[in-house]
């Protein structure tokens, strides 16, 4: 049967064109999940090769830049080295750690001080 009404077809316009909308909604909605998902694949990735790298033990947000004479972090943590390599820092803070939990359950706890000739140091200390 045709239908020749003028009002039936353009419901029928009308229906079409929003079902064509909705698919159209419905494929920018899958694209944005698509480049969500991708983001944070990469966001993952990022954090892999970044896995070499020390967090901060004081703010244990950031990490830490080692440099020849110096360790920072962007918390505002700086402390004058001489000679501190990050293969050096990480086996200090690993070694402190490690022999810390040997001896207590509780995580311990890193601040910076500053001593009698106002250099800085970074001092670990247990909550309990």
């Amino acid at each position: 049967q045709m239908l020749e009404d003028p009002d039936e077809l353009a419901v029928l316009e009308e229906i079409q064109q929003e079902l064509i909308l909705q698919e159209q909604s419905l494929i920018e909605e899958y694209e944005r999940s698509l480049q969500f998902d991708e983001e944070c694949l990469n966001a993952m990735l990022e954090g892999l090769d970044a896995s070499d790298k020390i967090i901060c033990p004081v703010c244990r947000k950031n990490n830490l830049t080692v440099r020849n004479h110096s360790v920072l972090c962007q918390c505002g943590l700086y402390i004058s080295t001489q000679g501190m390599t990050e293969e050096k820092l990480r086996a200090l803070l690993e070694q402190t750690v490690t022999e810390h939990s040997q001896r207590c359950s509780h995580n311990p706890e890193f601040t910076v001080t500053t001593g009698m000739e106002e250099e800085t140091t970074l001092l670990m200390s247990c909550p309990v």
